[in-house]
């Protein structure tokens, strides 16, 4: 059975992403319950997104439910101000909505990849995720599709973990064959897209550690 995750886009009131992030968490949580969804995580903004914006996935057994999914988020929650939300459905991972706990660096990157080179992109991701993983001490969470847009391509969502932002510098920076490879597997992978863009958070549901960093 296809698990279906919803990406928001969560904008809070002024210096209210905190108090957001916790009604989130915790009412947010529980009316997701009685809708049939399950909250998967929910992370700050740390380089490249507004200080009082929120990311949050959730994730629903079925395409009907996922499309409610962000009246059952954000219901009885104060202080947002929009929420703009994308159903996605897993492609190589994960393969279980088990949510990610621990705390690190979280690149979320947007790509638009045409329908002929789809199929080679996914090649790429596959044959360089797990030599990506061993160099960095990083881990690929998910890479989920949003839909077809027309007969043109694909619209996807790639999340990775690092454990700090000195790590995100080090993977940019390959060292040794093997991470050549990987970083030549990873720059055709964005030759085959028409656009990407990416931005890093921190996460607010991880169980190890929390982010007190002042990132804004």
């Amino acid at each position: 059975m296809t698990d279906y995750y919803v990406h928001h886009r969560v904008t809070a009131e002024p210096h209210q992403w905190r108090v957001v992030s916790d009604e989130i968490c915790a009412a947010g949580t529980a009316q997701l319950s009685i809708s049939g969804g399950a909250l998967y995580g929910v992370w700050r903004s740390q380089i490249g997104r507004p200080r009082d914006e929120l990311t949050a996935i959730t994730v629903w057994q079925d395409e009907a439910s996922a499309s409610g999914a962000a009246d059952s988020l954000c219901a009885g929650v104060l202080g947002i101000r929009d929420c703009v939300s994308d159903v996605m459905t897993p492609t190589l991972r994960p393969h279980d909505p088990s949510p990610p706990l621990r705390q690190g660096n979280y690149a979320f990157r947007w790509f638009e990849t045409p329908l002929p080179n789809w199929d080679e992109f996914l090649e790429l991701c596959a044959g360089a995720w797990p030599d990506f993983e061993a160099s960095y001490d990083s881990q690929v969470i998910g890479l989920w599709r949003c839909g077809v847009d027309g007969d043109t391509g694909h619209r996807s969502l790639l999340l990775t973990r690092r454990p700090d932002l000195a790590m995100w510098e080090r993977s940019k920076i390959p060292s040794g064959d093997v991470e050549m490879e990987v970083r030549r597997k990873l720059n055709r992978r964005y030759e085959l897209c028409d656009w990407t863009c990416v931005y890093t958070t921190t996460l607010l549901t991880a169980t190890d550690k929390d982010d007190t960093a002042r990132w804004t």
